[in-house]
């Protein structure tokens, strides 16, 4: 008759259990990777949204911006415009084109990249589409900003006098519009961190 040794029975059963706890890692890992890839991507969707929205938000404010003062100087009206200014006429350009490629190019691979988020190659072509967008936003956002501070401050040196005494509406209107495009040169920026973490991780 053949008797089981209690020990070889202790040592099976162990050994058993940590080839299947060694199993449970290895499968379990890749779920891991998964979901901090996907919540990288819901976070990538966030700020694009964001972004679309503050870039739309300061090219409407910027183009609408119009105040006309209630007096002439020789039958003339004195009015400011924005396109008065070529620096803000390329805010607006710029600030659409970049709402522009996020509504109709970025926040779609977005969206396809929370679906799937082990995607790789077609975050590389957006992360050097987001560089590009952040170039062009941020010297939009700075040419205008350069020309609101003189609006406000002048320039001593050059004889320039600021002009915000008498157009406060104006004035008001073009410094608010500058807010949503530097909000959305940050999210950019993130943009831009999140998919090269997404990209780095196997």
């Amino acid at each position: 008759m053949k008797t089981n040794n209690p020990v070889d029975e202790v040592d099976h059963h162990l050994r058993h259990d940590h080839h299947e706890a060694s199993s449970g890692d290895i499968i379990a890992t890749p779920t891991k990777q998964s979901v901090i890839t996907r919540v990288i991507s819901i976070l990538d969707l966030i700020m694009r949204i964001m972004g679309a929205i503050g870039t739309l938000a300061s090219a409407v404010t910027m183009g609408t911006t119009y105040q006309t003062l209630p007096f002439t100087i020789q039958f003339n009206l004195v009015r400011a415009q924005y396109d008065d200014l070529p620096a803000f006429t390329f805010f607006v350009i710029a600030n659409s084109v970049v709402c522009g490629y996020l509504v109709l190019v970025s926040l779609p691979i977005s969206i396809f990249h929370v679906i799937k988020s082990e995607a790789k190659i077609s975050r590389v072509i957006l992360l050097i589409f987001d560089t590009v967008m952040l170039g062009l936003l941020t010297a939009g956002a700075s040419s205008a900003a350069a020309i609101v501070y003189l609006a406000h401050e002048g320039n001593s040196s050059a004889n320039w006098s600021a002009i915000c005494q008498q157009f406060y509406s104006f004035c008001e209107r073009i410094s608010g519009s500058l807010i949503g495009s530097f909000v959305t040169v940050i999210m950019l920026m993130l943009t831009i961190i999140t998919s090269a973490i997404a990209i780095s991780r196997p």
